[in-house]
């Protein structure tokens, strides 16, 4: 199975106290050899996230270093998209549906793909279902 994977389920595998039920079981189609498309801003995106709990306290230098080591698991299953942008599409998808630009790249992939999207952001979630593009269940 392919799917579109957000950001904010891979940085809940490693940076949420707890993990949520749902950001396991991705994880675990991941581990079992499914494929997640991510757009080009993903790896931006996971990378600021690490260093924004490190800096905040979150997590701790050698915390950073193992996870890396833990995503580089999963990160055989996942495939960067160099998909062609186009700037005037993507300010007309955050403006109709209040997402950042990054979470529209998301939609914009999801849509071309034909893909569901595995997301535990709220607003993302909505503009997916909004945009008939299912959820990853």
């Amino acid at each position: 199975m392919q799917f579109v994977l957000d950001a904010s389920v891979t940085l809940a595998w490693f940076i949420d106290r707890t993990m949520p039920p749902y950001a396991r079981r991705v994880r675990e189609l991941l581990i079992a050899g499914d494929l997640a498309l991510v757009p080009t801003t993903w790896p931006f995106e996971v990378a600021n996230g690490f260093v924004t709990a490190e800096r905040r306290g979150m997590l701790s230098h050698s915390d950073v270093l193992l996870m890396l080591q833990e995503l580089d698991i999963v990160l055989r299953s996942i495939e960067i998209r160099l998909e062609r942008v186009s700037i005037r599409s993507l300010i007309a998808k955050t403006l109709d549906s209040r997402l950042t630009a990054y979470d529209a790249a998301y939609l914009d992939l999801a849509s071309d793909e034909h893909l569901p999207i595995a997301t535990l952001d709220h607003q993302l979630g909505e503009a997916a279902r909004k945009a008939n593009i299912p959820l990853l269940s």
